[in-house]
């Protein structure tokens, strides 16, 4: 059984009222950019029968971010993604969901997409490495050393053994991050209460259990340029905001599929308050002003 509290409309039927049409008018100031907004969002909705069950309010919230940001929803492009966020709490025994939200979150390429247009990097990527590509660290310069397969049917006969990112700036400074899959594998483990929940039940429920790979792309890419390469503000607001679900009022909270056990029904939709989390990289929630949202 899976019941929801619902007490707002669909996103299908909210996104063509008014005060959500005026509302998107008003913050994206143009009514030929808001026009297509509303259609490209519409679409990746439509599409996406999971975010169909979302509040309203926090699938524009999140869309709004994205265009702010200027990238795509689509899917094909992954520049940034609207992903299904369930609050569960269990009652009387049985788990039941009592809020879906939609979660932002960037992908690995709309962090290169914004790296990219801040004109600073000459270079940025990210890739897997395969079983026998490591060469370990160079011991007069502690730079790690790879030798990349060039049969690309040989090479992904390999297994996965870790993942390397690099950027170089136009001045020739250059910075390279490499993670074993192993750490990686104890990062998402460590941030990710979901994950963590489908290792020890068998299930596939997170997007680490879904899309490794695009998840420890963004990760290599996130610790890489938070902590060494320049970052616009659109970065900047881009690394805050990954993750959350960002609420009609202007604040956000880090989500990860929360479940927590209550007994009574009383308690659950009257007492209960959102729970907060950190991102990967532990950055706490804070008030922010998205035009109105």
């Amino acid at each position: 059984m899976n019941n929801q509290l619902q007490t707002k409309p669909k996103f299908s039927l909210a996104i063509q009222t008014d005060n959500y049409k005026k509302l998107i008018n008003n913050t994206l100031g143009d009514p030929k950019r808001a026009a297509k907004f509303i259609a490209s969002i519409s679409s990746a909705v439509a599409i996406n029968p999971s975010l169909q069950e979302c509040d309203a309010g926090s699938i524009l919230a999140a869309a709004l971010l994205g265009e702010a940001l200027n990238l795509s929803p689509s899917p094909q492009l992954g520049q940034y993604y609207l992903v299904k966020y369930d609050k569960k709490q269990k009652i009387n025994g049985q788990w039941v969901t009592v809020s879906s939200n939609a979660q932002f979150q960037m992908g690995y390429k709309g962090y290169i997409q914004l790296a990219i247009r801040s004109g600073q990097y000459k270079d940025i990527d990210v890739i897997e490495v395969r079983e026998g590509e490591f060469l370990g660290r160079n011991k007069a310069t502690g730079k790690y050393q790879f030798e990349f397969i060039d049969d690309e049917v040989r090479r992904e006969s390999k297994q996965i053994i870790g993942y390397m990112a690099y950027f170089e700036y136009l001045n020739g400074f250059s910075k390279t991050l490499y993670w074993t899959k192993e750490k990686m594998m104890n990062h998402a483990k460590e941030y990710s209460q979901s994950y963590s929940s489908d290792l020890k039940n068998g299930t596939q429920y997170s997007y680490w259990s879904k899309d490794f790979n695009g998840m420890a792309f963004k990760t290599m890419l996130r610790q890489l340029i938070s902590k060494w390469g320049v970052m616009s503000i659109d970065m900047q607001e881009a690394l805050s905001k990954d993750m959350s679900v960002i609420k009609e009022d202007g604040t956000y909270n880090y989500i990860d599929n929360q479940e927590v056990e209550i007994e009574s029904t009383l308690e659950v939709y009257n007492n209960t308050k959102d729970q907060e989390i950190t991102s990967e990289d532990e950055i706490k929630p804070k008030k922010v002003n998205l035009n109105e949202l």
